[in-house]
């Protein structure tokens, strides 16, 4: 489910994110699912459990997991939670055309990249 790129320049904790965001954003992960444990993912991937725990408290900070005190983290119900997610994506892969666009990439190109990029990313 989770797995670290060690060569990643990004922290861990923003690689778990990540990671469980498109698990949420595209379903792999249904409303009130329960997550893993704090202890137990750390465990299965042999890392700090403030690490994991620091990445949990954001994903519930964007309202994409709620916590149960004594019974662990749980994903998000709410829809406009995930759709307000799928926005902001939208809204960073607009502001990357522009840059395309402005750097002289061609139009055709733009949309081979994305057409490749669909078709590459199995999740």
């Amino acid at each position: 489910m989770i797995v670290i790129d060690y060569h990643d320049k990004r922290p861990i904790y923003e690689q778990i994110i990540d990671r469980f965001q498109l698990l949420i954003l595209n379903g792999a992960l249904e409303p009130d699912s329960q997550l893993p444990s704090v202890r137990a993912l750390a465990v299965d991937l042999s890392i700090n459990a403030n690490t994991i725990q620091r990445a949990y408290s954001e994903l519930e900070r964007r309202g994409l997991i709620y916590s149960i005190k004594g019974r662990g983290n749980f994903v998000s119900a709410q829809k406009d939670v995930v759709k307000e997610q799928q926005d902001k994506l939208l809204e960073e892969l607009r502001q990357q055309l522009v840059i395309c666009k402005e750097s002289g990439i061609e139009f055709i190109k733009v949309l081979d990249c994305v057409r490749e990029t669909f078709q590459e990313v199995n999740l």
